[in-house]
């Protein structure tokens, strides 16, 4: 299991469009994907789970990864949540 702190720095934050590609990443691998911001704990791989959070640009949030594929994982959900796609 890896996590790592993660400033998001999509433009209009995690809003609807976001989500879902964020969703699609995440859902891209074996490993569990899940998203920490105070003291909530979503699954990145569900789309109400991540709307839910509302998280706006600039927020920091703890992403975790846990399974066979989970570096790679984490490299491709960092580079989409840092707007590097």
């Amino acid at each position: 299991m890896i996590s790592k702190k993660i400033v998001i720095k999509i433009p209009t934050g995690l809003e609807a469009r976001p989500v879902a590609l964020l969703v699609q990443v995440a859902s891209q691998y074996e490993s569990n994907v899940y998203v920490e911001c105070e003291e909530k704990k979503v699954n990145a791989k569900s789309i109400m789970g991540m709307m839910s959070l509302g998280l706006p640009a600039g927020e920091e949030i703890n992403v975790i990864v846990d399974g066979s594929d989970e570096e790679v994982a984490m490299e491709n959900i960092e580079k989409y949540l840092c707007g590097n796609k």
